[in-house]
């Protein structure tokens, strides 16, 4: 039997029905009440939009109250982790986001993916495996796991938010600064940010420049 994820959402501001989408991903060990959290910052900015903040699939290893996308090694290969993980967590968030452009009316290049540290891997690695051309795909605090056929004319380039906190000790910064030069090499439209002084969190800078790059993909 298929997974089907669900979590808290907020309708649109503005009151009437959605015209875009965003989908909040959060980390490892969280669930779906951390990130839905951010709505409020990014309402003014699409007071049209609906916000879903879907709990992961699977029950966290480690913290049994949050879930996780995927099971991570905390010894060994966690490149190869993050690989498998992200390759195998794939199909229960596109087949999400596909129930969600059927049953809402809305299509792919009204919705926002944005996610946080593991949520914001999957943001990346699924985002960028469609062939349909998202709004926009935010990353806090991630890294880029290539999709299959990444870089090819058969998949979507749609554009890009990188912001992470150089003091981060959970996952590496430079992971975000190898996405950046990866995604522009590949002809990507990308807006990347680092927060001086911060760690595994969203700091108020790195959130100001996520809404100014919703503004920006919004007025597109």
């Amino acid at each position: 039997m298929s997974v089907k994820l669900s979590g808290p959402m907020l309708p649109p501001a503005s009151g009437g029905l959605p015209k875009q989408a965003v989908v909040l991903l959060h980390g490892y060990g969280s669930d779906g009440n951390d990130l839905i959290g951010l709505a409020p910052h990014w309402q003014g900015v699409l007071p049209d939009a609906a916000f879903i903040s879907p709990n992961a699939p699977e029950q966290c290893r480690q913290l049994a109250s949050g879930f996780q996308w995927f099971d991570i090694a905390f010894e060994g290969d966690r490149l190869a982790s993050r690989q498998l993980g992200v390759a195998q967590a794939r199909p229960v968030l596109v087949e999400f986001l596909e129930d969600l452009w059927r049953q809402s009316g809305i299509g792919p290049e009204n919705t926002i993916l944005a996610g946080f540290s593991q949520g914001a891997m999957m943001a990346l690695h699924v985002g960028l495996s469609l062939e349909k051309p998202l709004m926009g795909i935010i990353s806090f605090s991630g890294a880029f796991v290539p999709p299959e056929g990444f870089g090819s004319a058969a998949l979507a380039k749609s554009p890009v938010c990188l912001v992470h906190g150089d003091l981060d000790e959970v996952v590496d910064p430079e992971l975000s600064a190898d996405a950046d030069v990866a995604l522009r090499l590949a002809g990507y439209d990308v807006a990347y940010h680092v927060s001086a002084g911060v760690g595994h969190g969203i700091a108020p800078d790195g959130l100001a420049f996520a809404t100014a790059f919703i503004q920006r993909i919004a007025a597109t």
